[in-house]
């Protein structure tokens, strides 16, 4: 006797399985997320892992010299001074761009990602990022490392620290900046990061006067909104 009967399915129900897994198969795996919380702490490893991106401009060029000319020039007003909120837009070549208040689990934030899920083009781009990191206190000695694909300038409160420069892939702390004071309570750090093609991405984070990590900075990117 057979105790485990044969059931036929469809071969229209057998097409919307092969359909449902393929899709699963094929979507992108999601690194990216809206803030939950008012502020995000820095962990053990001190990354910044919340931020304002800014929808991604046009522009070529990853030598020194072509990088400084394209992230010198104006594209929006406030560029280098104002400290945007999730949802504000800014008009650039004529076209309206987003700012976006991104969380990620992972050490890096990942810039294709970004671009992509929101329809925009991800080689031969220029991203602007924006965070603001609050400590209790002041503290000095310290140095900013980055990492980016795939040149990148980074300013912390309104100062040029650290710059990054031809193709290049993300690697952690591959740029380090001079020695830098953070100042008891907020800190604006920003950064401009350009792609000239396939995978785009960056990290950030502040080490100490022994080069050790620094933890529990408290990372606010203003409020969010639903």
């Amino acid at each position: 006797m057979n105790l485990f009967p044969k059931y036929r399915i469809p071969a229209l129900g057998l097409l919307t399985i092969a359909a449902l897994l393929s899709a699963a198969a094929q979507a992108p795996p999601v690194v990216l997320t809206k803030p939950v919380t008012p502020e995000k702490t820095t962990g053990a490893d001190g990354f910044i892992q919340r931020w304002l991106l800014l929808e991604p401009i046009a522009a070529n060029g990853l030598t020194d010299s072509i990088v400084q000319t394209t992230v010198k020039k104006e594209y929006f007003p406030g560029q280098f001074t104002a400290v945007p909120h999730d949802g504000d837009k800014v008009t650039v070549n004529g076209e309206e761009l987003n700012w976006h208040a991104v969380d990620t689990k992972d050490y890096n934030i990942n810039l294709y990602r970004f671009a992509e899920s929101h329809g925009k083009k991800t080689s031969d781009v220029l991203f602007w990022a924006v965070t603001t990191v609050s400590g209790p206190k002041e503290m000095s000695g310290l140095r900013l490392a980055i990492g980016s694909n795939a040149a990148s300038v980074w300013w912390v409160n309104g100062e040029e620290v650290i710059g990054i420069y031809g193709d290049r892939q993300t690697v952690i702390d591959d740029g380090v900046s001079k020695r830098l004071t953070l100042k008891k309570g907020p800190n604006v750090v920003r950064a401009a990061i350009i792609n000239g093609g396939g995978a785009t991405d960056f990290c950030a984070r502040f080490l100490d006067a022994d080069d050790q990590p620094v933890k529990g900075l408290v990372v606010s990117v203003g409020e969010v909104r639903k």
